[in-house]
């Protein structure tokens, strides 16, 4: 049964390990469709959602971020990705993709939520993540877009990885109740 919404925003988390199991595909079509029923600007709904299962294409894309974000001249991010297992999709067996056209990025927050919560409400785990950008930034990136099938001037905007926790129990962050104004 799906979760309460302010329940699911409250105990969603970023999960940075998972299993090898894959969610089933109707409940990733279920999370896709949460995807495309977000809001934008005009309804011009400038995205796509590319649900990503090739574990060959995924390893690929992480090699090719790992590799960028090597090269940085501040290779902090790179760091601290080690630190953490040195997997930059953090082992998570799916991810959504979200192309989206120019000046889109708000839309394209929108959209991730909406998978993100969605996917939460079905018990599934997940991780908003933008160091995918890496991915395409290289001399790799026109050829992995031509293999997702981005629209022509589509870039990526973000990708939500997909899946499940690999030890359970784990909690979100504790929200820091004073960025919260109230003017009267």
């Amino acid at each position: 049964m799906p979760l309460d919404t302010i329940e699911t925003i409250r105990t969603r988390y970023s999960c940075r390990a998972f299993t090898e199991k894959i969610p089933g595909d109707s409940d990733l079509q279920t999370i896709a469709q949460a995807g495309v029923c977000a809001p934008s600007g005009m309804n011009r709904q400038p995205w796509r959602v590319i649900v990503l299962k090739n574990q060959e294409l995924m390893q690929d894309l992480e090699r090719e971020g790992m590799k960028n974000l090597a090269a940085l001249p501040d290779r902090s991010i790179y760091e601290r990705i080690l630190s953490r297992g040195g997997k930059l999709y953090y082992n998570a067996p799916c991810m959504m993709l979200i192309p989206v056209a120019e000046n889109a990025l708000l839309d394209c927050g929108i959209v991730t939520e909406n998978i993100a919560l969605s996917a939460a409400s079905l018990g599934i785990d997940s991780l908003i993540c933008g160091l995918a950008q890496f991915s395409f930034a290289g001399e790799q990136g026109e050829t992995f877009k031509e293999k997702l099938r981005f629209p022509v001037g589509y870039d990526l905007g973000i990708a939500v990885l997909l899946g499940y926790a690999e030890k359970a129990g784990a909690v979100p962050h504790t929200p820091d109740m004073d960025k919260i104004l109230w003017i009267q």
